[in-house]
């Protein structure tokens, strides 16, 4: 069953990007970066120029686990996913997700829309919202692609680099994340991220060049 759904997630960017994107979505250039010290806060006031570019449009699959704190104890689950950006708007699809099956998440730019198996249609106005209503799952998904890009979100309180100028630790809000890399990869092959009331998230990353 696990083979059956890895093959599936691997195939299923393409199939987002012609259902939901016109044209192929290309990964945009990290030139332009200037080195940084090791440990160097990325604060207020660094020039953009001198951090790694978002990247405006990506296709990656991987394996998403998530762990909720409940009365009873920390309890969680997995699932493997395909995510297609371009701009603001993305698709998400969750294969195996929480209690609720086969998910499906939209955002528009304004609008975040969950299709599931066990909830049928759903909206809210951030992708963050819906997800939490619909899975009681918390997951930072609006700073995910400037994170899966390698450099900080512009929400982000504090952030460091290390030698290479590879992020490799971020602070948003009650989210506390690091950075694992590839080899001398400048996009991150795992995020995990973390709240001190026990939640967690702990995302691998496959970049479909």
């Amino acid at each position: 069953m696990q083979h059956t759904l890895s093959s599936r997630a691997a195939r299923t960017p393409a199939h987002l990007c012609r259902n939901l994107f016109i044209g192929a979505l290309a990964v945009a250039s990290l030139a332009g970066c200037q080195s940084m010290q090791a440990g160097q806060s990325t604060g207020a006031g660094i020039p953009t120029t001198s951090i790694p570019q978002k990247l405006e449009s990506f296709n990656i699959n991987g394996k998403i686990g998530v762990t909720v704190p409940s009365e009873s104890g920390n309890t969680g689950g997995s699932a493997f996913y395909a995510w297609a950006q371009e701009g603001d708007r993305f698709g998400i699809e969750l294969i195996g997700a929480l209690g609720i099956g086969k998910t499906n998440i939209e955002y528009n730019g304004s609008t975040a829309t969950l299709v599931s198996e066990k909830t049928g249609t759903m909206t809210a106005d951030d992708p963050e919202t819906l997800l939490q209503k619909a899975t009681g799952w918390q997951a930072p998904i609006s700073q995910m692609p400037y994170w899966i890009s390698g450099r900080s979100a512009p929400s982000d309180s504090d952030s460091k680099t290390d030698a290479q100028n590879r992020l490799i630790s971020a602070v948003n809000g009650e989210w506390q994340a690091s950075f694992s890399y590839s080899g001398n990869d400048t996009q991150p092959s795992k995020i995990t991220a973390r709240q001190d009331q026990g939640y967690k998230v702990v995302m691998t990353i496959n970049h479909q060049n």
